[in-house]
C-alpha cells in the first residue's frame, strides 16, 4: 500500500505545480479603467472613508504595488513551478523531490505568515485567481502539499512511469486527493467566474465601483430631485464625494429669496438605489470654496 501512496503523491504534486504554473502564466491581471469626469466635476469614483478599488472583487488597486515588477515575479515563479512539475513527471531523481519539498515547505511558511498577520491579501499561489485573503483552508492545503512532498521522497518511479505501470488503485487515490485539494481551493469559484460558468459575486455597495454617470441617472429620475428641481440654481454641483454606500452631491439653491444648498445622497448599490435630500444653509460668501478645500 505504501508504494501506491508514494506514487500517487508524485502525480498529485506534479499536477499542482503544473496547474499553478499555468495559472500564473496565462491568467491576465485585471486593471480598472481610469474614471472620467462628468459635467466638469472631477472624477469622484474614489471612496472617502473606505479603501479605494478593491482587489478582492477583481480590481487592482493603483498605487499599492508596482504592476510591472509584480508581474515579472509572478511569471518567474510560474516558470520555475512549471519546470519543477515537468521534472517530477520525467525524473525520479532525489534532487527533484527534495527541491519540491523545500518549495512547498517555504510556501506553507509564507501562507501561514499571511494568515497570522491578517494582511487581507491573497497568497498568489495560482496567480490572479488567488485574490481571496488567506484563510484556514489555504494553510491546510499548503501543509498537506508539504506532507505529500515528504511522502514522495521515497517514491521509486517518475510520474510518467506511474501513469504507464501504476495499478488502478493509484487512480482512485489520485482522484480522491484531487477532490480534497479542490475543496480546499478558493480559486475554483474564481476560475469558474473567469470561464463564465458561474455568475460573479456582487461587490458590497460600499466597495462597488459606481460611475458618476450612474449616480446622475439615478438622481435625475428620483422623486427627491423632482421635488427640489425648481429650487436648484445650477445644474453643476458645488461638490461631489463618496462615503461608504452613498455618493453625496451639493447643489446651490434659492428658496424664498434665500441662498441655500441642497445635499443629495444617492445610493451606490447595484439595484434599488435610493435618493435622499436635505436643505441646508449656504456657506457665507466670504468662506473658502468647499470643493477647493477638499481637493487641496
Amino acid at each position: 500500500m505504501l508504494p501506491v501512496v508514494q506514487s500517487t503523491q508524485v502525480l498529485v504534486l506534479a499536477f499542482v505545480l503544473l496547474a499553478a504554473s499555468l495559472a500564473k502564466l496565462t491568467v491576465p491581471q485585471v486593471v480598472p479603467a481610469a474614471p472620467h469626469s462628468v459635467r466638469g466635476v472631477p472624477a469622484a469614483d474614489d471612496v472617502r472613508g473606505v479603501p479605494a478599488a478593491d482587489e478582492v472583487y477583481g480590481v487592482a488597486a493603483p498605487g499599492r504595488r508596482t504592476p510591472w515588477l509584480s508581474r515579472q515575479v509572478t511569471l518567474g515563479l510560474g516558470v520555475f513551478e512549471g519546470v519543477l512539475g515537468l521534472a517530477m513527471m520525467m525524473s525520479a531523481h532525489s534532487s527533484v523531490r527534495l527541491a519540491t519539498t523545500v518549495m512547498f515547505a517555504a510556501a506553507t511558511w509564507v501562507v501561514g505568515e499571511l494568515r497570522r498577520q491578517g494582511v487581507g491579501t491573497g497568497c498568489g499561489c495560482f496567480g490572479e485567481l488567488s485574490r481571496e485573503p488567506v484563510g484556514r483552508r489555504g494553510v491546510v492545503r499548503t501543509g498537506l502539499c508539504t506532507l505529500a512532498a515528504v511522502v514522495a521522497l521515497g517514491a521509486p518511479h517518475s510520474g510518467t512511469d506511474v501513469l504507464r505501470q501504476g495499478p488502478a488503485l493509484v487512480g482512485l487515490v489520485f482522484v480522491a486527493e484531487l477532490t480534497l485539494f479542490a475543496a480546499l481551493s478558493p480559486e475554483l469559484p474564481a476560475l469558474l467566474e473567469r470561464l463564465g460558468l458561474r455568475p460573479r459575486a456582487a461587490a458590497p455597495c460600499d466597495r462597488r465601483r459606481s460611475p458618476l454617470a450612474e449616480t446622475y441617472q439615478a438622481l435625475h429620475a428620483s422623486d427627491a430631485w423632482l421635488s427640489r428641481e425648481n429650487a436648484i440654481a445650477s445644474a453643476a454641483p458645488l461638490d461631489v464625494w463618496r462615503e461608504g454606500c452613498w455618493r453625496f452631491l451639493v447643489f446651490p439653491a434659492r428658496v424664498d429669496g434665500r441662498d441655500m444648498e441642497i445635499v443629495f445622497a444617492v445610493s451606490t448599490a447595484a439595484r434599488h438605489r435610493t435618493v435622499r435630500s436635505a436643505l441646508v444653509e449656504a456657506e457665507p460668501s466670504g468662506a473658502p470654496d468647499v470643493a477647493a478645500a477638499r481637493s487641496a
